[in-house]
Formats: C-alpha cells, sequence, structure tokens
C-alpha cells in the first residue's frame, strides 16, 4: 500500500506542477462544494437553536466525508476491476486533483502582474484569493496578503494533502479535501456558522496538525536552499507559530515571513468589520511583489524536498526489511 501509495503521489506531483487545474476539468472541490451547499440549505429549514447546529453540522461533516469517500472509493474498485493499470490512472488522477501547487503559482502570479498595472487592478485581484476586504488596501497589503495565502496554502494545498495521499491513499486525500473544503464553507465564527461550522473547523484543525509543522520545517529547509534567511526563518517560527487564530496557520505563514525578513499578519477588514491578529515576523524589509514570487519558489522547493523525503523514507524502511 505505502508502496503505491508513494508511487501515485510522486506521479500526481508531478502532474500539478506540469498542468495545475485544467480549466476544462470539472474539479472535485467544486463538486464537493455544491453538496456541501445543498446539505446546508435543507439543514437550515429545521434547525431550532444552538444545539440542534451543533449536531447539525457534526451531521454535515460525517456525511460529506462519507459520501465523498465513498464515491471515489467506488470509481476506483471499478477502474481497479476493468484493470490494474486502469484503477493506478485513476488513483493518480484523483490524487492530483488534491494538490494545488500550480493553481497557487498562477493564482499568485497574476497578483503580481496586476500590481505592475496598478493599485485599483491588484485590488481586484487579490480579492480572487483572499476573503479580507481588498478596497481599501495599499500595494504592500495586497503583496502580504498574497504572501499569506500561498504561505499557508503550501500547507493547505500541497504539503497535507500530499501527507495523506502517501498515508491513507487517494481516498485519504479526497477526505482530507472535504474536511479543507467544508471549513473553508462554513467553518467561521460568525452568527451564521458559529455552531454549524464548529465540527468542521475542529476536524480541520486537528487534520492539519501534524501537515502544517511538516510544512514550516520544510519551508525552513526550503529558506536554506534558496540562500534566503534560513536562521530567521526556524528563529520567527519558534517564535511566533501561535499568532493566528488558528492553531495551524501561523507554522508555514512565520517560515515565510522569516525567511524573507517581513511581516505579515496584523488587523484586517473582513465585511466592513476590522479584526485583529498578533503580527507574524519583524519589519525588516518592505513587503514587495518579488517577494511574492520568492513565496511560490519556497512553495515549490518545499514540495520536491517533501517528495525526496518520502521516496528516501520509502526506500530506507525497503531495505531495513529486506536485512
Amino acid at each position: 500500500m505505502i508502496k503505491e501509495n508513494t508511487l501515485i503521489l510522486i506521479f500526481a506531483l508531478i502532474i500539478d506542477f506540469a498542468a495545475g487545474d485544467p480549466r476544462w476539468l470539472y474539479h472535485p472541490v467544486r463538486i464537493i462544494g455544491k453538496f456541501i451547499n445543498f446539505e446546508e440549505s435543507i439543514i437550515r429549514k429545521h434547525l431550532k437553536g444552538s444545539k440542534q447546529e451543533i449536531i447539525a453540522g457534526f451531521a454535515l461533516l460525517v456525511d460529506t466525508v462519507l459520501v465523498t469517500a465513498a464515491s471515489l472509493w467506488i470509481i476506483i474498485y471499478v477502474a481497479d476491476k476493468i484493470s490494474p493499470l486502469v484503477g493506478f490512472i485513476v488513483k493518480v488522477i484523483a490524487a492530483y486533483t488534491a494538490l494545488s501547487s500550480r493553481s497557487l503559482h498562477l493564482e499568485a502570479i497574476q497578483v503580481k502582474k496586476a500590481l505592475a498595472q496598478g493599485l485599483e487592478q491588484g485590488r481586484r485581484r487579490v480579492a480572487y484569493i483572499v476573503g479580507r476586504d481588498t478596497d481599501n488596501l495599499t500595494e504592500e497589503e495586497i503583496v502580504k496578503a498574497t504572501i499569506e495565502t500561498v504561505a499557508e496554502n503550501t500547507n493547505d494545498g500541497v504539503i497535507a494533502p500530499m501527507f495523506f495521499i502517501w498515508l491513507l491513499g487517494p481516498v485519504g486525500a479526497i477526505a482530507f479535501k472535504a474536511v479543507n473544503t467544508l471549513d473553508s464553507m462554513v467553518g467561521y465564527r460568525n452568527d451564521k456558522y458559529e455552531f454549524i461550522g464548529k465540527a468542521s473547523a475542529k476536524t480541520d484543525d486537528a487534520l492539519n496538525y501534524i501537515p502544517a509543522r511538516i510544512s514550516a520545517a520544510l519551508l525552513v529547509l526550503a529558506s536554506l536552499f534558496m540562500g534566503l534567511d534560513y536562521k530567521n526563518s526556524w528563529r520567527i517560527v519558534k517564535r511566533d507559530h501561535g499568532n493566528h487564530t488558528s492553531p495551524n496557520s501561523a507554522w508555514p505563514e512565520s517560515a515565510v515571513a522569516g525567511a524573507l525578513n517581513i511581516e505579515l499578519g496584523g488587523t484586517h477588514e473582513y465585511f466592513g468589520i476590522s479584526v485583529y491578529k498578533p503580527t507574524i515576523g519583524d519589519y525588516l524589509k518592505k513587503a514587495e511583489s518579488d517577494h511574492i514570487e520568492k513565496t511560490v519558489k519556497l512553495m515549490y522547493v518545499a514540495s520536491i524536498l517533501f517528495g525526496l523525503i518520502i521516496v528516501a523514507a520509502y526506500f530506507i524502511a525497503s531495505k531495513l526489511q529486506a536485512v
């Protein structure tokens, strides 16, 4: 199983690096999102009070994950029955859809290109990848928002899916993406989702606990290979890894902030309301558009390093078993 998962992971990572998410492909996350919206619309017709919302939120989590995992398992089962090769190809494609390195790269570079055209263009473009209000962002704030998104999603969209592909195969990785999608859609602490999204948010936190810390370590190591400030990266990780409302997000963000000698985080506006967040890193340099590209490179190097570590671990384990 681990041997097959390792091969699946390597092929999936190569495809993701090369192709990203083709626009002609109806991405599984979009299907999961539509299913979540459908379930939520039904649930809300019958909700009365916070206790019921918590129970319904747990049911939403379990139902979404089970339906997602079972659907893919059936597809893989049928493909395996056709032939082992067809089954393997389907598994690789499924694993590939769980990764988003190339898509992150393209979205981040689009922000950089838009900023080169003007501040308004930059504000409009960054709104595609962040949840905060962007109408009044400065150029530096747009750059920081982009860097934070790439850094956080180095874990959520690359390292964590790689971890689950290797550990649990494509079905496990897609189940993780279902939880991650739930968190992004209902895992908010506001009047609408405070209770119904609690189970999804807590589960997402739990699933990302180990990958987020792996991501931080890999990003520090990547900064060493890239000739960036790896010592400061490690120092900021140790100091600022808890500077976020999420127990996981500040780990990769602090590694990137330290490597680039910039400051991330701070207070932002969401739907017209100022939300305080601690800062991450030290303001040793102004965040500039070139830092976006460096963050993307950090993501790629960290991903490659993780892939190499997984392959090396597999070969070492195989050799030890043979002794």
